[in-house]
Protein backbone atom coordinates (compact mmCIF):
# COMPACT_ATOMS: atom_id res chain seq x y z
CA UNK A 1 0.00 0.00 0.00
CA UNK A 2 1.07 3.40 -0.62
CA UNK A 3 1.30 6.02 1.68
CA UNK A 4 -2.09 7.58 -0.09
CA UNK A 5 -3.58 4.14 0.45
CA UNK A 6 -2.79 4.11 3.95
CA UNK A 7 -4.15 7.41 4.88
CA UNK A 8 -7.82 6.35 2.83
CA UNK A 9 -7.87 3.39 5.06
CA UNK A 10 -7.37 5.30 7.90
CA UNK A 11 -9.49 7.72 7.28
CA UNK A 12 -12.20 4.90 6.30
CA UNK A 13 -11.28 3.53 10.17
CA UNK A 14 -11.71 6.69 11.89
CA UNK A 15 -15.43 7.28 10.28
CA UNK A 16 -16.29 4.11 11.48
CA UNK A 17 -15.42 4.79 15.41
CA UNK A 18 -17.27 8.54 14.68
CA UNK A 19 -20.16 7.05 14.06
CA UNK A 20 -20.19 5.01 16.79
CA UNK A 21 -19.38 8.17 19.16
CA UNK A 22 -21.62 10.34 17.30
CA UNK A 23 -24.42 8.67 14.65
CA UNK A 24 -24.69 10.15 11.30
CA UNK A 25 -28.06 11.92 11.64
CA UNK A 26 -26.79 13.87 14.78
CA UNK A 27 -23.52 15.20 13.01
CA UNK A 28 -26.13 15.57 9.63
CA UNK A 29 -28.35 18.08 11.89
CA UNK A 30 -25.48 19.87 13.44
CA UNK A 31 -24.49 20.59 9.99
CA UNK A 32 -27.96 21.83 8.68
CA UNK A 33 -28.63 23.77 11.89
CA UNK A 34 -25.78 26.38 10.73
CA UNK A 35 -26.23 29.30 8.22
CA UNK A 36 -25.67 27.94 4.68
CA UNK A 37 -23.10 30.62 3.52
CA UNK A 38 -22.25 32.16 1.20
CA UNK A 39 -19.46 30.22 0.12
CA UNK A 40 -16.35 32.89 1.77
CA UNK A 41 -13.55 30.34 0.79
CA UNK A 42 -14.16 30.61 -3.15
CA UNK A 43 -15.31 34.22 -2.85
CA UNK A 44 -11.57 34.29 -1.23
CA UNK A 45 -9.83 32.84 -4.09
CA UNK A 46 -11.79 35.32 -6.86
CA UNK A 47 -9.85 38.45 -6.33
CA UNK A 48 -7.55 40.36 -7.83
CA UNK A 49 -3.82 38.96 -7.89
CA UNK A 50 -3.14 35.50 -6.79
CA UNK A 51 -4.57 34.41 -3.40
CA UNK A 52 -2.72 32.46 0.31
CA UNK A 53 -4.38 29.67 1.76
CA UNK A 54 -1.86 29.37 4.03
CA UNK A 55 -1.36 26.21 6.35
CA UNK A 56 -1.58 25.22 9.92
CA UNK A 57 0.30 21.72 10.19
CA UNK A 58 1.81 20.15 12.76
CA UNK A 59 3.62 17.42 10.98
CA UNK A 60 3.34 15.40 7.33
CA UNK A 61 4.77 11.98 6.80
CA UNK A 62 7.33 13.09 4.12
CA UNK A 63 8.95 16.00 6.31
CA UNK A 64 7.81 14.21 9.98
CA UNK A 65 7.33 16.95 12.82
CA UNK A 66 7.16 19.88 11.53
CA UNK A 67 6.38 22.23 14.75
CA UNK A 68 7.26 20.90 17.99
CA UNK A 69 5.79 23.87 19.43
CA UNK A 70 2.56 24.25 18.01
CA UNK A 71 0.89 26.79 19.08
CA UNK A 72 -1.87 26.71 16.00
CA UNK A 73 -4.34 30.00 17.64
CA UNK A 74 -1.01 31.96 17.04
CA UNK A 75 -0.27 30.99 14.03
CA UNK A 76 -3.89 31.02 12.20
CA UNK A 77 -3.89 34.95 14.01
CA UNK A 78 -0.64 35.58 12.30
CA UNK A 79 -1.56 34.21 8.78
CA UNK A 80 -4.23 36.53 9.73
CA UNK A 81 -2.87 39.51 10.51
CA UNK A 82 -0.24 38.96 7.18
CA UNK A 83 -3.37 39.59 4.42
CA UNK A 84 -3.95 35.77 3.77
CA UNK A 85 -7.15 35.02 2.13
CA UNK A 86 -7.63 31.86 3.69
CA UNK A 87 -6.35 28.98 6.15
CA UNK A 88 -5.87 25.53 5.84
CA UNK A 89 -6.11 23.09 9.12
CA UNK A 90 -5.00 19.57 8.82
CA UNK A 91 -7.47 17.45 11.08
CA UNK A 92 -5.77 14.23 9.98
CA UNK A 93 -4.54 12.86 13.54
CA UNK A 94 -1.94 9.80 12.33
CA UNK A 95 -0.01 11.12 9.95
CA UNK A 96 -0.34 14.59 10.40
CA UNK A 97 -0.86 15.11 14.18
CA UNK A 98 -3.70 17.19 13.16
CA UNK A 99 -7.30 17.62 15.26
CA UNK A 100 -10.58 18.13 14.76
CA UNK A 101 -10.28 20.78 17.66
CA UNK A 102 -7.54 22.54 15.86
CA UNK A 103 -10.14 23.42 12.77
CA UNK A 104 -13.15 24.38 15.14
CA UNK A 105 -11.13 26.90 17.45
CA UNK A 106 -9.54 27.81 14.22
CA UNK A 107 -12.49 29.14 12.90
CA UNK A 108 -13.75 30.34 15.79
CA UNK A 109 -10.80 32.81 16.13
CA UNK A 110 -9.95 34.08 12.99
CA UNK A 111 -12.05 35.74 10.35
CA UNK A 112 -11.10 34.45 7.50
CA UNK A 113 -12.44 30.90 5.79
CA UNK A 114 -10.72 27.37 6.88
CA UNK A 115 -10.17 24.59 4.89
CA UNK A 116 -10.61 21.38 6.38
CA UNK A 117 -7.63 19.62 5.27
CA UNK A 118 -8.09 15.84 5.71
CA UNK A 119 -8.67 12.59 3.20
CA UNK A 120 -12.27 12.96 3.09
CA UNK A 121 -13.97 9.23 2.23
CA UNK A 122 -17.30 9.60 3.24
CA UNK A 123 -20.25 12.02 3.42
CA UNK A 124 -19.77 11.81 7.08
CA UNK A 125 -17.14 13.96 7.00
CA UNK A 126 -18.11 16.43 5.00
CA UNK A 127 -20.89 17.15 7.61
CA UNK A 128 -18.30 17.18 10.36
CA UNK A 129 -16.25 19.59 8.28
CA UNK A 130 -19.46 21.90 8.52
CA UNK A 131 -19.94 21.36 11.91
CA UNK A 132 -16.98 22.33 12.67
CA UNK A 133 -16.69 25.73 11.38
CA UNK A 134 -15.29 24.65 7.94
CA UNK A 135 -15.97 26.69 4.80
CA UNK A 136 -14.16 24.64 2.45
CA UNK A 137 -13.41 20.57 2.20
CA UNK A 138 -10.63 19.04 0.42
CA UNK A 139 -12.00 15.86 -2.13
CA UNK A 140 -8.71 14.12 -3.77
CA UNK A 141 -9.45 12.65 -7.13
CA UNK A 142 -7.13 9.67 -6.13
CA UNK A 143 -9.21 8.11 -3.35
CA UNK A 144 -12.70 9.13 -4.89
CA UNK A 145 -14.10 7.53 -7.66
CA UNK A 146 -16.56 9.66 -10.03
CA UNK A 147 -19.80 8.84 -8.21
CA UNK A 148 -18.62 9.34 -4.83
CA UNK A 149 -16.86 12.83 -5.90
CA UNK A 150 -20.08 14.00 -7.85
CA UNK A 151 -22.18 12.38 -4.42
CA UNK A 152 -19.59 15.02 -2.29
CA UNK A 153 -19.47 17.89 -4.16
CA UNK A 154 -23.66 17.33 -4.01
CA UNK A 155 -23.74 18.07 -0.36
CA UNK A 156 -20.96 20.26 0.23
CA UNK A 157 -22.76 22.75 -1.76
CA UNK A 158 -26.08 22.30 0.02
CA UNK A 159 -24.12 23.11 3.15
CA UNK A 160 -22.70 26.03 1.51
CA UNK A 161 -19.03 24.53 1.86
CA UNK A 162 -16.68 24.87 -1.27
CA UNK A 163 -14.97 21.70 -2.48
CA UNK A 164 -11.54 21.96 -3.08
CA UNK A 165 -11.44 18.99 -5.76
CA UNK A 166 -7.35 18.07 -6.04
CA UNK A 167 -5.88 16.52 -9.13
CA UNK A 168 -2.34 15.36 -10.19
CA UNK A 169 -2.79 14.07 -13.40
CA UNK A 170 -5.16 14.83 -16.78
CA UNK A 171 -7.69 12.05 -15.81
CA UNK A 172 -8.27 13.09 -12.30
CA UNK A 173 -8.37 17.28 -14.00
CA UNK A 174 -10.90 15.46 -16.74
CA UNK A 175 -12.98 13.41 -13.90
CA UNK A 176 -13.14 17.03 -11.27
CA UNK A 177 -14.80 18.60 -13.89
CA UNK A 178 -17.32 16.14 -15.04
CA UNK A 179 -18.47 15.81 -11.54
CA UNK A 180 -18.68 19.95 -11.58
CA UNK A 181 -16.04 21.02 -9.52
CA UNK A 182 -15.71 24.72 -9.32
CA UNK A 183 -12.79 24.70 -7.57
CA UNK A 184 -9.99 22.91 -8.60
CA UNK A 185 -6.38 22.53 -6.73
CA UNK A 186 -3.52 20.65 -8.20
CA UNK A 187 -0.98 18.86 -6.00
CA UNK A 188 2.85 19.50 -7.21
CA UNK A 189 3.30 16.86 -4.88
CA UNK A 190 2.29 13.23 -5.86
CA UNK A 191 0.60 11.56 -2.72
CA UNK A 192 1.74 7.94 -3.69
CA UNK A 193 5.70 8.35 -3.38
CA UNK A 194 5.38 12.04 -2.22
CA UNK A 195 8.13 13.48 -4.94
CA UNK A 196 7.64 16.75 -5.93
CA UNK A 197 7.39 18.50 -9.37
CA UNK A 198 6.95 22.30 -9.52
CA UNK A 199 6.05 21.94 -13.05
CA UNK A 200 2.99 19.66 -12.34
CA UNK A 201 0.65 23.22 -12.56
CA UNK A 202 2.09 24.75 -15.01
CA UNK A 203 1.31 21.56 -17.36
CA UNK A 204 -2.12 21.00 -15.91
CA UNK A 205 -3.28 24.97 -16.21
CA UNK A 206 -4.21 25.08 -19.62
CA UNK A 207 -6.74 22.08 -19.00
CA UNK A 208 -8.96 24.18 -16.64
CA UNK A 209 -11.27 26.41 -17.69
CA UNK A 210 -10.82 29.98 -16.49
CA UNK A 211 -14.67 30.10 -14.82
CA UNK A 212 -13.33 27.33 -12.28
CA UNK A 213 -10.60 28.58 -9.48
CA UNK A 214 -7.28 27.13 -10.25
CA UNK A 215 -4.87 26.78 -6.85
CA UNK A 216 -1.39 25.72 -7.20
CA UNK A 217 -0.40 23.43 -4.43
CA UNK A 218 3.08 22.46 -2.70
CA UNK A 219 6.25 23.37 -3.62
CA UNK A 220 5.85 27.06 -3.21
CA UNK A 221 9.03 27.95 -0.97
CA UNK A 222 10.10 31.53 -2.36
CA UNK A 223 8.75 34.58 -3.65
CA UNK A 224 10.22 32.86 -6.99
CA UNK A 225 7.53 30.26 -6.83
CA UNK A 226 4.96 32.50 -5.84
CA UNK A 227 5.98 34.74 -9.04
CA UNK A 228 5.86 31.57 -11.50
CA UNK A 229 2.42 30.49 -9.66
CA UNK A 230 0.94 33.91 -10.49
CA UNK A 231 2.36 33.55 -14.07
CA UNK A 232 0.57 30.48 -15.19
CA UNK A 233 -2.72 31.86 -13.96
CA UNK A 234 -3.33 30.64 -11.00
CA UNK A 235 -5.96 32.10 -8.11
CA UNK A 236 -4.25 30.79 -5.84
CA UNK A 237 -1.37 28.93 -4.04
CA UNK A 238 -1.76 26.53 -1.38
CA UNK A 239 1.59 27.17 1.11
CA UNK A 240 2.91 24.96 4.37
CA UNK A 241 6.20 23.88 5.33
CA UNK A 242 7.72 27.35 4.12
CA UNK A 243 5.52 29.04 6.62
CA UNK A 244 5.36 26.67 9.46
CA UNK A 245 9.15 26.72 9.09
CA UNK A 246 9.38 30.44 9.30
CA UNK A 247 10.96 32.19 12.02
CA UNK A 248 8.45 34.77 11.35
CA UNK A 249 5.36 34.23 9.32
CA UNK A 250 4.49 37.41 8.67
CA UNK A 251 7.56 38.46 7.24
CA UNK A 252 7.41 35.31 5.28
CA UNK A 253 3.89 35.79 3.54
CA UNK A 254 4.88 39.73 2.88
CA UNK A 255 8.19 37.80 1.45
CA UNK A 256 6.03 35.57 -1.11
CA UNK A 257 3.94 38.08 -2.11
CA UNK A 258 6.66 40.33 -3.34
CA UNK A 259 6.13 43.21 -0.71
CA UNK A 260 9.31 43.32 0.53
Amino acid sequence: MTILDQLAAHARERVARAKERAPLGAVRRAAESLERGDFPFERALSGPGISFICECKKASPSKGLIAPDFPYLEIARDYAAAGAEAVSVLTEPKWFLGSDRYLAEIAAAIPLPCLRKDFTVDPYMVYEAKALGAAAVLLICSILDEGALREMLALADALGLTALVEAHDEGEIETALRAGARVIGVNNRNLRDFSVDAGNSGRLRRLVPPEVRFVSESGVRTPEDAAAARAMGADAVLVGEALMRAPDRRAMLARLRGQV
